[in-house]
């Protein structure tokens, strides 16, 4: 699923090839893109833009211009969010998450890689499952970290099994998608999530949308880009699950462009 910023690695990666960048960022990190059409920006670049990938080559080059993983690299100059990805990585961990090491993950949306990344270095499952649409993301995804690339339809999970998934998460996916897109992946994740497993995700919810929130995107958002960000109704997220079979474990924010998303973790019934 095509996802409108560079922070929402859910699906894939994009960016606007506009102007305005961090200036006090590594000029030759700045000049690589430069060469390539496309320039930095800041959280400015999360907010809309849906219409072109994060060009894959000048990015790797770009991020070994800068010294940096291209996980941190996004996290650290494109979104000027230093170890937003790891926080939540973090707090998954402090909620127990990994505590049963999964034996089988499936992500939604993994774009370029750096919540897949950060995941690999809390648990060694026996199989990774990735949904991506971006073909060159997808392709370094398996060739870097051997995670299996299913055939994605942009809604359903129909390669994998039934209860066959010990963790399914999903980040910066669903702030992004439209509605019913988000809904049917929702039936898809419990369905393929085993009985005793965990279902991660963040949508921008009630708890995401104080006046002032709203205010900031309202006035900061992408001129032309409507659809995103997309909200969700918080109870109708955990009503839904409790009738598939999962219960709401944990909840927390974390930072999405010039506001936050809300982190859902579901357990799902023995």
């Amino acid at each position: 699923m095509l996802t409108p910023m560079a922070e929402m690695t859910g699906g894939s990666c994009l960016m606007r090839a506009v102007g305005g960048g961090k200036s006090a960022l590594k000029s030759g990190v700045k000049r690589l893109l430069g060469r390539a059409g496309f320039d930095i920006l800041r959280s400015a670049n999360n907010l809309g833009g849906v219409d072109d990938f994060i060009p894959f080559e000048a990015t790797m080059r770009a991020a070994r211009a800068a010294d940096l993983s291209v996980g941190d690299y996004i996290d650290e100059v494109m979104n000027g969010t230093p170890g937003a990805t790891q926080s939540t990585i973090d707090e998954l961990r402090a909620l127990g998450v990994f505590a049963a090491n999964p034996g089988t993950v499936l992500e939604i949306g993994p774009g370029s890689g750096r919540y897949l990344e950060k995941t690999l270095k809390e648990c060694s499952p026996g199989r990774y499952e990735i949904y991506e649409t971006a073909a060159p993301w997808t392709t370094y995804l398996v060739d870097t970290f051997g995670v299996v690339a299913q055939p994605t339809a942009g809604c359903s999970l129909a390669p994998t099994l039934d209860g066959s998934v010990d963790l399914v998460h999903a980040h910066k996916v669903f702030n992004t998608v439209p509605f019913l897109g988000a809904s049917r992946y929702f039936f898809e994740m419990a369905r393929v999530t085993r009985p005793g497993g965990r279902i991660v995700f963040d949508a921008m919810t009630e708890a995401c949308l104080d006046p002032a929130a709203m205010r900031a995107w309202a006035t900061e958002g992408g001129t032309g880009h409507d659809s995103y960000p997309a909200a969700l109704p918080r109870r109708a997220c955990v009503d839904l699950f409790a009738t598939l079979g999962c219960n709401l474990e944990a909840s927390f924010l974390a930072p999405m462009g010039v506001g936050t998303t809300e982190v859902l973790v579901f357990g799902k019934r023995a």
